[in-house]
């Protein structure tokens, strides 16, 4: 945003005289060099005296709920702000600062109708535009979000933040395809100063419509610019693990791990690999190093497999209807119990547990083909 001083929304109420005038403006441009400087304090002691002329003023009101949101005191900001605007209705630095503090402690609708707001006065913004589509985005507005991400676009063709904003709306909405599209655009726009983060995310988005090759390529690059990054690690584990690579896998899960010893879910991850190498004492190692950090229903399935595997089936189908509750819409859970069940001789018990499981109002062509199978005795 730029200065204040560089426009005037509302004349304050209490008109000073034309010395008093010049001398609050003077103050307001020494207290807004101060704050760009960082020199908080001092700035609001220059605000705060520009208020013991004229109570009202919008420049002083907006310059320490700046400061206070410079300082992260977003509450406090917010009553300057709020102050202002009740004497300034259309002041947009007001406006700005108030959307900006309810972001910061995510009150997304909040920041939504205060950047509305501003957008009636100013729709050229293209700042503004893009955090308003952000904001849309967070709550899940997807028709919104996307006409001001595409807004901006018509004012600046290649605005990089519209561009992964939309790129981000689709994937958060599982329109992998069209994610990936706008990825390609900022990898196209970047070159070879691209951002590590587009090629985890060209990754992801590959890793998500099962293209583990192209995803594979992807997640390499970013580990040549940074050995250790997480996420390219953890996407070639996964992209590995699709591909029915699990030693390959499980290189990957250990290098996050030697990192980070005590992350459940990469833990529950290497589990599975181990067990998919045939090792399946350092399977339940894994297994119980997670289920000792915190309850994982992944950790339990794949204790509950290497029971089956080992023939304990009463154990694990004692392991698999604990889940049940924990993961209703598991339909693997589903499916290896009603195995359990069939090897113990429960027939009938296999079939009314796969019938239950449309009820919880899910669908599953899987489900439904081992139930058919079941009761045709194959």
């Amino acid at each position: 945003m730029t200065d204040p001083n560089s426009q005037s929304n509302e004349k304050p109420q209490h008109e000073p005289g034309e010395e008093t005038r010049r001398h609050i403006a003077v103050l307001s441009q020494q207290a807004y060099q101060l704050l760009r400087e960082n020199f908080v304090e001092e700035a609001n002691e220059k605000f705060r005296e520009i208020l013991e002329y004229d109570d009202t003023n919008n420049y002083a009101l907006v310059g320490l709920g700046d400061a206070a949101r410079k300082k992260g005191q977003c509450p406090r900001a917010l009553e300057y702000y709020k102050r202002c605007l009740e004497h300034h209705p259309t002041n947009n630095y007001a406006l700005f600062g108030l959307a900006e503090c309810y972001k910061n402690m995510k009150q997304y609708h909040r920041a939504i109708d205060a950047w509305e707001k501003y957008l009636h006065h100013d729709n050229q913004n293209v700042t503004v535009l893009t955090r308003v589509a952000d904001a849309h985005r967070k709550v899940k507005n997807f028709d919104r979000s996307k006409e001001l991400y595409d807004r901006v676009l018509e004012l600046e063709e290649n605005n990089a933040y519209a561009i992964i904003g939309l790129a981000h709306l689709y994937y958060g909405f599982r329109d992998y395809q069209n994610a990936l599209a706008y990825w390609q655009r900022m990898l196209e726009l970047s070159g070879s100063n691209v951002d590590i983060r587009v090629l985890t995310s060209l990754g992801n988005c590959h890793r998500k419509l099962k293209q583990f090759q192209d995803a594979i390529r992807y997640f390499e690059r970013a580990l040549e610019r940074e050995p250790n990054n997480f996420y390219a690690l953890f996407g070639l584990g996964d992209a590995y693990r699709g591909i029915g690579r699990p030693e390959d896998a499980l290189a990957y899960w250990n290098q996050i791990l030697s990192r980070d010893e005590k992350n459940r879910i990469i833990l529950t991850r290497a589990g599975d690999a181990y067990r998919a190498v045939g090792n399946p004492e350092q399977a339940e190692e894994y297994y119980r190093k997670a289920l000792n950090i915190e309850f994982d229903p992944y950790a339990v399935l794949g204790l509950a497999l290497l029971s089956m595997d080992e023939g304990r089936y009463e154990e694990a189908a004692t392991s698999l209807e604990g889940l049940i509750p924990n993961t209703p819409g598991n339909s693997r859970v589903y499916q290896k119990l009603a195995d359990c069940y069939i090897k113990l001789g429960q027939k009938a018990k296999a079939i009314s547990l796969l019938e239950s499981f449309p009820r919880r109002g899910k669908r599953n062509r899987k489900i439904d083909d081992t139930l058919e199978r079941i009761r045709r005795g194959h």
